[in-house]
């Protein structure tokens, strides 16, 4: 078991490993190890694996294992999705949005979960259970960094993990905000480098993301 509170602290503690958590889409289990691998040399431990394709809890089994990495499990949507992801090995979860059935069954796992909010009631609703760090989400299309700094003006009490639609350009509108811990991104594991296994290239844009600064 694990409370809201706990949950809360120990996403806070993975959003502040670095500026910028990995969203990863991965249809190849082959990429899992060397792409962890990467990313985590590159200065981007805390890894998010959607499980958006048939071998994504098999990729985060294969990061699970390398050294350095804290793997999650991203687009939790079910209590069946849940106790997939912790067997498979994920340390943390994430979430597009939240429901009773999904945060009940992340706290009965004891899996630290980063629920998703993209209104100013879905964030009290959450911070009411006991979540005070929350996934914003889809940034972008819920109306950017001007979004996410107006819903923290009433709500300082909340942290905030924005995602979707977040890239090079625009991260740093998000980084500065005092109500942002960290970033969720897909731009530092580009389909076109995994599929061509260049993982150097992977690296690099990992190392670039990670020396970003947080307001």
């Amino acid at each position: 078991m694990i409370t809201p509170a706990a949950a809360s602290l120990e996403a806070e503690k993975i959003c502040r490993l670095a500026p910028v958590v990995p969203v990863l889409v991965i249809d190849d289990v082959a990429h899992a190890a060397p792409l962890a691998e990467a990313l985590v040399r590159g200065g981007l431990p805390a890894l998010e694996v959607t499980l958006r394709t048939p071998c994504a809890l098999e990729a985060i089994a294969e990061m699970a294992r390398v050294e350095g990495g804290v793997v999650g499990a991203g687009t939790l949507l079910t209590p069946e999705d849940v106790a997939a992801a912790v067997d498979a090995g994920a340390k943390f979860g994430v979430s597009p949005g939240a429901t009773d059935r999904l945060l009940d069954a992340c706290e009965e796992a004891g899996l630290p979960l980063l629920p998703g909010a993209a209104t100013a009631s879905e964030a009290m609703a959450l911070l009411e259970r006991g979540y005070t760090v929350q996934k914003f989400f889809p940034a972008e299309a819920s109306g950017g960094a001007p979004a996410l700094k107006a819903i923290g003006a009433p709500l300082p009490q909340i942290s905030f993990c924005p995602t979707g639609g977040v890239s090079m350009k625009n991260v740093n509108d998000y980084l500065s905000l005092s109500n942002v811990l960290c970033c969720g991104g897909s731009w530092v594991a580009p389909k076109d480098k995994m599929l061509s296994g260049d993982w150097a290239g992977i690296e690099a844009l990992a190392a670039e993301a990670a020396k970003l600064s947080r307001g």
